[in-house]
Formats: structure tokens, sequence, C-alpha cells
């Protein structure tokens, strides 16, 4: 009896240890990506997502057609990259690192949403990340301000 307590006990420390991780995964809302069907850097950001427990759908959108989602999402053209997200009601514009993303829907800011302009080497999708140059990754504000929300320093 004693030795079937034991398992129960360990197969239920097992299983609460485990559900905290599958169930943020599946609470993970759906983004949804526009991006150049082409675009190779694109495709590898989403795969991180994906790999980090994001849902991710895309959209193909050609030049014109992708900058008129980003002007209806309201953001600036200085925050702009290569690929604009939705997710939850929030923007994600080019390579914001999954992390930054999950810490925006926990905090939940008044704000359009987050952004990483241009396209940094070593950005999530960007090439290795021990070769990453130092980017910071952009709150946009409602009023179209922006302010840093995280700092990537440049790789030693």
């Amino acid at each position: 009896m004693k030795l079937h307590s034991r398992r129960s006990f360990l197969i239920g420390a097992a299983a609460l240890t485990a559900a905290p991780k599958s169930l943020t995964a599946q609470s993970m809302p759906e983004m949804h990506v526009f991006k150049d069907p082409n675009c190779g850097c694109c495709s590898a950001w989403i795969e991180i997502l994906e790999r980090d427990g994001f849902r991710v759908t895309t959209e193909a959108r050609s030049s014109g057609a992708l900058v008129q989602e980003k002007v209806k999402r309201g953001i600036p053209a200085e925050m702009a990259s290569c690929h604009t997200a939705d997710v939850d009601g929030y923007v994600i514009e080019g390579h914001v690192p999954a992390r930054d993303v999950r810490k925006l829907l926990a905090a939940r800011p008044d704000a359009i949403g987050l952004a990483v302009p241009g396209m940094p080497l070593g950005s999530p999708g960007m090439g290795p990340e021990h070769q990453r140059e130092a980017y910071d990754v952009h709150l946009i504000l409602r009023n179209g301000s922006t302010e840093i929300f995280t700092r990537y320093e440049a790789a030693a």
C-alpha cells in the first residue's frame, strides 16, 4: 500500500509540474501574421514563435498591401519592419522576441503593440544570436509615440 501511495504521489507531482507549461501553450492566443510570401526571415521568426508555444496563421501580402496593413494598425513609419502581426488586440511589428510578446500580453498596457524596426542582425529570425547587434523593442503608444520596452545589448 505504501508503494502505491508513493507512486500515486510521484505521478501526481509530475502531472502538476507539467500542467502549467501545457496550459500556457493552450491558452496562448492565436497570432495572425501578414508577410511577403517570399520572405525567409519572416518564416524563421514564425517558426521561433511556434516553437515557443504560439499558434500562428499567416496571410501573404504584396509590398503595397503590407504597407496598408501597417498604416491601418497605426504603426509609425519609423517603426516599420518586414512583417506585421495581430495578437489578442495588439500589433507586433518585425522581429520581436517571443518573451517580449508574452510580457506584453501579461502586462496588457494601453498601447498599440510592440515593434523592432528594421531587421537587426541576431534578432529572432535574423541570424545567430551570438552575432546579435544591439537593438530595442519599442512599445507603440496609442498617440503614435514610442518608448523602450526592452533593450538587447550586442552579443559579446
